[in-house]
């Protein structure tokens, strides 16, 4: 079985506080990380594939975050590397993950999934049907539901937005199961959006940080804190 995760953030305090972890593990990032790996090793098989999309450990050595990998039963442990993640190319930590490259294509069953830590606007095969996975914002659960509303097929597989439980691939493809998903957003489209020209909502797909506003249109980079309200 594949499965999916991002943004475990091991050894970093300040998660808990600009997420709502703090509710499960006040500030204690021994019990994060214990829980953390707790919950991966409930569902994932040693046997089985997964993909964990960047930022697995933050201000902690790459052999303390070794460590920590180590107690992961799972033998396969491909990394999308994420902003804060180490040189695990290094001797000392050579061969903890299969480091992937920035981004990650998967063909699964006729279906194509593109991995990226960061979340993308457009991506390969998008028309086509492809499911964009990422990380990186550490969105609520809200925020995959309010793409599969959109029929944008972009999930964040982060912690924060699962639960802090992996999602296997089967609970990806349920999820979008049904969804027509939206077209390409055209070269003119595009254009339109950057004179400020508003273009209907139901032709293309929307950029995910642009809100439209009537007359015109106003840009605007969603932080963090606003995934959350």
């Amino acid at each position: 079985m594949i499965w999916f995760t991002s943004d475990t953030h091991f050894g970093h305090a300040n998660v808990l506080g600009f997420t709502n972890r703090h509710e499960w593990w006040g500030d204690d990032v021994a019990a994060m990380n214990h829980a953390l790996i707790a919950n991966i090793n409930a569902v994932v098989a040693p046997d089985d594939e997964l993909y964990h999309l960047g930022d697995f450990s933050f201000k902690m050595t790459a052999d303390d975050a070794a460590a920590l990998r180590r107690q992961i039963r799972c033998r396969r442990i491909h990394l999308v590397p994420g902003n804060h993640d180490k040189d695990w190319a290094q001797p000392a930590v050579a061969g903890t993950f299969m480091v992937e490259p920035p981004i990650k294509v998967l063909k699964v069953g006729g279906r194509k999934l593109v991995l990226c830590h960061y979340p993308m606007v457009d991506w390969q095969s998008l028309g086509h049907g492809s499911i964009h996975l990422h990380g990186h914002i550490h969105a609520p659960a809200e925020y995959n539901e309010w793409n599969r509303a959109e029929r944008v097929l972009r999930y964040d597989v982060g912690e924060d937005a699962n639960g802090y439980m992996p999602v296997s691939l089967d609970q990806l493809l349920s999820f979008f199961d049904g969804v027509e998903h939206r077209p390409r957003t055209t070269r003119e489209q595009w254009l339109q959006l950057a004179r400020g020209v508003a273009w209907s909502e139901d032709d293309a797909l929307l950029p995910a940080n642009v809100a439209l506003t009537s007359p015109g249109c106003e840009t605007k980079a969603m932080s963090r804190t606003e995934w959350h309200l």
